[in-house]
């Protein structure tokens, strides 16, 4: 929700957000040199990143990404996600921020892209129209209306020049990244950059968004304990995306929820991933939790449904991905570290050529994650102390390598969902039959039936 947020103009044109960006790097630049310059003076030998990373430099990299949205917000929030564990804190924590709201854009600037979109005189197709959204992100924001023959409809609405900005946004940040001690050596910033460029071209577009929420609602199909909203096509455009309101709570109304009201949630939301991986090719990979709401419902057997919402980051992966994690689960349940590890090399954690001790330590944290599943049974995640174990872990791998090795982008874009899964089903306070829910006979089918 957006109600901390002060509307703010959105940037347009490729030289006022060109500008932007260079007017940060400059600022962020030149701070960096009077202080290096006050510390020689004392005698001191200060680093580059310590230059750089200062708290307020960070504060100010995060403050002006989120004003001005689009590709520019975009990109750090995939850099906050690919080098989280081995950006220093100071900017790991301020970077946060990107993965929250943005900033709305104000009424006017609203009321010119919804003309351009609808023509002049839109208002006249609404009984009512919410100028203030309900949820602000870094591509659009949401409001909420009525028409005139009472349909209730929740309207996506593109943060103007989003489009036409991506590409020149995408560059502009690739050279603010650069800048010394911004980012860790290891990270592959142009494959960074090819692959934030390839999903906000896919986000922006809000007629693929719509096909892409039916072919979801397709694969669902049947399956009562999920809901989705339906696209409107008579107000649905490239910048504006319509669909039918559903009434519902945040999903975290469920943490009062009955004990088994949570669990049953857990297990669909658990298996739901599963599906899109193995059985769908086709995963809603922002995890955010906004994204999922609760439809209480006393009469059906689950006390109500779950409501999926933003189809935008949908995406598919390449053919031998799942294959791939389906042999890395069967190495980790026979206890096979050696064909863990080659399960390991083949997905893209590291190379055969890795530093064996940088190697064990990934490994680690692969035993500690997979542990639940050899065990079986009832894992109850409020109790579980594995996110800290690894965390641990992921320092010291922080801690004594110079260089970072990232899996490839869609390899990250599955690990944010997962571990935003895993957060979701804490905060609920749920529990997960893990017998139940991963058999890989069962994924082995998937596949085979997906061709």
């Amino acid at each position: 929700m957006t109600e901390d947020r002060t509307p703010s103009p959105v940037p347009q044109g490729r030289l006022t957000r060109m500008l932007r960006l260079g007017g940060l790097a400059g600022g962020m630049g030149g701070r960096a040199l009077a202080q290096g310059a006050r510390q020689l003076a004392t005698g001191q030998r200060p680093s580059a990143q310590d230059l750089f990373l200062t708290p307020a430099n960070a504060a100010r990299l995060a403050g002006q990404l989120a004003q001005m949205r689009g590709a520019a917000m975009k990109m750090g929030q995939l850099v906050s996600m690919e080098a989280g564990d081995f950006l220093p804190p100071e900017l790991t924590q301020i970077m946060a921020r990107l993965r929250a709201d943005a900033d709305p854009m104000p009424p006017k600037q609203l009321q010119a892209v919804l003309d351009r979109a609808w023509g002049p005189g839109w208002l006249r197709h609404f009984a009512r129209f919410q100028v203030k959204p309900i949820a602000a992100a870094s591509i659009g924001q949401v409001h909420r209306a009525q028409t005139r023959d009472g349909r209730d409809l929740a309207i996506k609405v593109q943060y103007p020049g989003v489009r036409d900005s991506i590409d020149s946004d995408i560059d502009n940040m690739g050279l603010l990244l650069r800048i010394p001690g911004l980012m860790p050596q290891g990270v592959d910033l142009p494959t960074l950059m090819d692959e934030a460029r390839s999903q906000l071209h896919a986000e922006a577009d809000y007629l693929r968004e719509a096909a892409q929420m039916r072919l979801y609602a397709a694969n669902l199909a049947g399956r009562d304990e999920f809901r989705l909203p339906v696209p409107d096509d008579q107000f649905s455009t490239a910048d504006v995306l319509a669909m039918d309101f559903i009434d519902s709570r945040p999903i975290e109304a469920l943490s009062d929820a009955p004990q088994a009201t949570r669990d049953r949630a857990a297990h669909h939301l658990a298996r739901l991933v599963i599906e899109e991986l193995f059985r769908f090719d086709l995963m809603q990979t922002d995890p955010n939790f906004a994204n999922y709401r609760w439809q209480p419902d006393e009469t059906h057997p689950d006390g109500g449904r779950i409501v999926l919402l933003d189809f935008g980051a949908t995406r598919g992966f390449s053919a031998p991905v799942a294959p791939r994690y389906l042999a890395l689960l069967r190495a980790a349940l026979a206890d096979d570290r050696e064909e863990v590890r080659r399960a390991a090399i083949d997905i893209g954690y590291f190379r055969d050529q890795t530093d064996a001790a940088h190697q064990d330590v990934l490994l680690q944290i692969m035993d500690l994650a997979f542990d639940p599943l050899r065990a079986g049974g009832i894992m109850d995640l409020t109790q579980s102390d594995i996110p800290r174990q690894v965390a641990d872990l992921a320092m010291q791998v922080a801690r004594t390598r110079t260089r970072a090795e990232m899996p490839p982008p869609e390899i990250l874009f599955l690990h944010r969902k997962i571990g935003g899964l895993y957060l979701l089903l804490s905060r609920l306070r749920a529990r997960v039959d893990l017998d139940a829910l991963i058999r890989p006979d069962d994924l082995a089918q998937m596949l085979q039936a997906r061709g």
